[in-house]
C-alpha cells in the first residue's frame, strides 16, 4: 500500500475537486439516511390507524433527525390519508436531493481521477523519453505499452471509484450507526455483529488478490508483448511461414494469462456472495429479534423501528458488499502503481548536467583514449579509441560488423556515457553540454531507420521547427527520392506504414537522410545509412552529399568502402580498435586490411 503514496502530489493538486466529493458525498448520505425515519414513522402511523394506540405515541417520542421532526410536527395535524400522502411526496423530494448530490459527487471525484489518469500518462511517457538507450536494449516494448495504459487504468480506478466508494462507506455506517442508537442500542448491536466476522474474511481475501493481481499484470506485459511483436514482424512470420508457431506461443502465454484471470474471478466470485450472505444473515436476525420484542413490550418497541431497520441495512448492503470490490480494487492499483514506480524510480544513465554548456560545436571533436563497454550484453565496443575531428572534416569510419562502427556514433550522441576516456566538442567535454542541445545541432541517420505512421513529409520535416514544403522538397532531392515521392498518388501526402512497411529499404533510407539533411546543422553523422541501395543510387546520393557537405563536419559509418568520396580521413576499426588510419591512396598503399577490403569490394562489384 506504500505505492499508492506516490499519487499524494496528484491528490493534492485536485484537493478542490476532491474536497468538494467528500461534502457532496457526506450531503447525499445525509438526505438518503431521512427516508428511513421518516419510513418508520409512516409505518407506526399505519399500525396507528389500524387500532394500535402506543404505535402513535411511539412515533412522536422517538428522536429522529432535526429534519424528520420538522416534517412530523407538521404532519401530527393532518388525517392519516394526508398523512401518507405528504410523506410519500417528501421522501420522493429526499431521493432527488439525494441523487442530485450523487450526481455532483460523481462529477467531482470520477472526473478528478480522470484528470490524474491523464496526468500520470504524461509523466510516464514523459519519464520514458528521458530513460537511455541501454533501459530500452533491456525492456521489452509491449511491457512498456502495459504499464501506461493498463496499470494506469488500474490506479485511475483507486482515485476514481475505491476512493469514492471508500468515503461513502464511511459516511453511510457514521450516519446509520448515528441513528441506529438513537433508535434501538439492542437491534444496533444484533444487526452490526457480522461486522467483525466481515473484517477479517476481507483481510484475508485481499492478501490473496493482491498477490493474484501482481502475476496477473506480469503475464498481461508478456502477451502484450508478444502480440506487439508478432504485430511488427508480421512480414518475417509470414515468409518463414511460421503463422501456426507464433499462434501456438501466444496460446501459451494467453491460457497462462485466462488460468490466473480464472484463478482471481474464482475467489471474487466466493468473496462477493459471502458477503451478501452475512449481510442477508443481519436482515433476518434483525427482524426476528425485532419482532420479539415487540410482541414481548409494545410500548417500547414498534413494527416502525424494524422497518427502519431492515432499511438502515439494506442502505448498508451495497457500501458493505462494496468493501471486498474496493479492496479489490485498491489492491490492484497497489500491484499496479508498484509497476509504474519500477520506471519512475528508473533514473536515465544519461543525466542532465546541472549547469549545461552551449559551446559552438563547430571547431574540434576529439575522442581520447575511450573504452566502452555495453553493459546489457558485456560486449567490449571500444579499446583505447582516440580521434580528433577537425571542423569541416570528412571522417569514414570502415570495418566488418561488431567492429563497434556504430558505438562511435551512439557516444557522440551521448546515448551512453563512455567508461574510461572522454569525448569533447571544442574542448568542452560532452558530459558537460545540455543534452538536447548536443543532439538538435547534430544530424544522425541511424543504421536501423525507423519512419513513422505519417505522410513522407512529415517524416522529413520530423526534428525540425517551420520547415515549409520547399524545405523538404529539397531534402528530398538532396537524397536523391525526390521522383520516386512524386511518383506516388500522393506526393508528399503519402502515408507511410507503422515503420515504413509500405516503402522498400532503400527508400526508407533515403527519407531518413532527407529528414537529416533538411535540418542543415554543422555536424552530420551517417551510420551505415546506404547499404539498402543499389549502386548506381549510391553513386547519386553521395554526389548530392559531396556538395552538401562541404562546409560542414561529416562522419559516415560504413561496411563499403566510397572510393569516390574524398574523405580526409579513413578509419579502419576491428574489434573496437583501429588498426589503420589514413587516407584512401595512403591505406591502399600499406597493402593492409584496408587494401584486402577493397580489393574484395571491387571483386564483388564486378560480377
Amino acid at each position: 500500500m506504500k505505492q499508492l503514496a506516490s499519487l499524494n502530489p496528484f491528490l493534492w493538486k485536485y484537493r478542490v475537486r476532491l474536497l468538494l466529493g467528500l461534502l457532496f458525498i457526506v450531503l447525499s448520505n445525509y438526505f438518503k439516511i431521512l427516508a428511513p425515519q421518516l419510513t418508520g414513522y409512516v409505518v407506526n402511523t399505519i399500525v396507528q390507524a389500524v387500532g394500535d394506540p402506543n404505535a402513535g405515541s411511539i412515533a412522536t417520542k422517538k428522536k429522529y433527525d432535526i429534519i424528520v421532526d420538522r416534517i412530523i410536527n407538521v404532519l401530527q395535524a393532518k388525517t392519516y390519508g394526508e398523512r401518507f400522502l405528504w410523506c410519500g411526496i417528501t421522501l420522493l423530494l429526499i431521493a432527488l436531493v439525494s441523487g442530485i448530490f450523487m450526481f455532483f459527487m460523481r462529477q467531482t471525484i470520477i472526473v478528478m481521477s480522470r484528470l490524474i489518469e491523464y496526468d500520470q500518462k504524461n509523466q510516464v511517457f514523459a519519464h520514458y523519453q528521458q530513460l537511455d538507450s541501454g533501459f530500452y536494449k533491456t525492456h521489452s516494448t509491449g511491457d512498456l505499452m502495459n504499464r501506461i495504459s493498463e496499470d494506469v487504468s488500474r490506479v485511475r480506478m483507486y482515485v476514481g471509484p475505491a476512493i469514492m466508494y471508500f468515503i461513502n462507506l464511511a459516511a453511510v455506517l457514521g450516519f446509520s450507526i448515528y441513528f441506529m442508537l438513537k433508535s434501538s442500542p439492542e437491534l444496533t448491536w444484533v444487526a452490526l455483529s457480522p461486522l467483525p466476522v466481515l473484517a477479517i474474511t476481507i483481510y484475508f481475501v485481499n492478501t490473496i488478490i493482491h498477490k493474484k493481481s501482481e502475476r496477473i499484470q506480469a503475464l498481461l506485459s508478456d502477451l502484450t508483448t508478444n502480440a506487439q511483436e508478432s504485430y511488427s514482424g508480421i512480414r518475417v512470420i509470414k515468409s518463414f511461414v511460421q503463422e501456426k508457431a507464433m499462434l501456438g506461443f501466444f496460446a501459451q502465454n494467453s491460457e497462462a494469462y485466462k488460468k490466473n484471470a480464472l484463478s482471481l474471478a474464482k475467489t471474487e466470485a466466493i468473496y462477493f456472495p459471502s458477503m451478501a450472505l452475512l449481510i442477508g444473515v443481519s436482515t433476518l436476525v434483525t427482524i426476528m429479534v425485532g419482532a420479539l420484542g415487540v410482541v414481548r413490550d409494545p410500548l417500547h418497541h414498534s413494527v416502525g423501528t424494524i422497518a427502519e431497520f431492515v432499511m438502515y441495512i439494506q442502505m448498508l448492503t451495497f457500501p458493505v458488499s462494496a468493501i471486498g470490490w474496493t479492496a479489490s480494487m485498491t489492491q490492484r492499483a497497489a500491484a499496479s502503481q508498484k509497476r509504474i514506480n519500477e520506471f519512475l524510480q528508473t533514473p536515465s544513465a544519461i543525466q542532465q548536467p546541472e549547469e549545461p554548456l552551449l559551446p559552438s560545436l563547430h571547431k574540434t571533436i576529439q575522442l581520447t583514449n575511450v573504452d566502452f563497454t555495453y553493459q546489457h550484453t558485456g560486449i567490449h565496443a571500444l579499446s583505447n579509441f582516440s580521434l580528433q575531428i577537425k571542423a569541416g572534416q570528412k571522417i569514414a569510419i570502415i570495418g566488418k560488423t561488431g567492429s563497434g562502427k556504430s558505438t562511435v556514433a551512439q557516444l557522440l550522441l551521448r546515448m551512453y556515457d563512455v567508461d574510461s576516456g572522454s569525448i569533447s566538442y571544442d574542448g568542452v567535454p560532452v558530459s558537460r553540454i545540455d543534452t538536447g542541445y548536443l543532439r538538435s545541432n547534430i544530424s544522425y541517420v541511424p543504421q536501423d531507420v525507423f519512419l513513422f505512421s505519417e505522410t513522407i513529409e512529415n517524416n522529413i520535416a520530423f526534428g525540425t521547427t517551420g520547415a515549409t514544403k520547399s524545405n523538404v522538397k529539397r531534402a528530398a532531392e538532396q537524397a536523391h527520392i525526390a521522383k520516386e515521392i512524386e511518383q506516388f498518388p500522393l506526393g508528399y501526402q503519402t502515408m507511410i506504414g507503422e515503420r515504413g512497411v509500405t516503402l522498400s529499404g532503400g527508400q526508407k533510407q533515403r527519407i531518413s537522410i532527407a529528414r537529416a539533411l533538411i535540418k542543415n546543422p554543422a555536424i552530420v553523422i551517417f551510420d551505415d545509412c546506404l547499404s539498402a541501395v543499389d549502386a548506381k543510387t549510391e553513386k547519386a546520393v553521395l554526389h548530392n552529399l559531396q556538395v552538401y557537405l562541404q562546409n560542414k563536419t561529416a562522419i559516415i559509418i560504413t561496411h563499403r568502402i566510397f572510393s569516390l568520396f574524398d574523405f580526409d580521413t579513413i578509419i579502419v576499426l576491428d574489434q573496437g580498435k583501429i588498426v589503420e588510419q589514413g587516407n584512401h591512396t595512403a591505406l591502399l598503399q600499406q597493402k593492409g586490411y584496408y587494401a584486402e577490403m577493397y580489393a574484395r569490394q571491387q571483386q564483388q562489384d564486378m560480377h
